[in-house]
């Protein structure tokens, strides 16, 4: 059986996981076993991450509109019940970028809800 070369294919595997691990430090951008396991990790950290990020992102949201919530003297808990109740479908999203952005709409918004 003849051997067979496979200089391309090889090359071309390590060519890719090095372009991956560019910008890594020490050898971890250089040497092909530590650049395996350096970009095995850094999709792995990703993949976790673009999930964490939507928490993270949500937490936020909540602090803002409990922190503008509290200067029109209610709590987060109550501000949301009241918006439940007032069947107003504002998300957390825009709710915490009106209180951060425009605190005098914020206070409309809470004014209404209120009555």
């Amino acid at each position: 059986m003849p051997r067979v070369k496979r200089g391309k294919i090889h090359l071309k595997r390590r060519k890719g996981i090095l372009k991956r691990t560019k910008g890594f430090m020490w050898g971890r951008k250089s040497k092909i076993k530590l650049a395996k396991t350096a970009a095995t990790k850094a999709g792995a950290y990703a993949y976790r991450d673009r999930r964490n990020k939507k928490r993270v992102m949500r937490r936020l949201w909540q602090i803002r509109i409990n922190a503008a919530a509290r200067l029109n003297g209610l709590s987060y808990s109550n501000l949301i019940d009241l918006l439940k109740k007032a069947n107003v479908t504002i998300d957390r999203k825009i709710l915490s970028k009106i209180a951060a952005d425009r605190p005098v709409t914020f206070t409309k918004i809470v004014e209404a809800i209120k009555k």
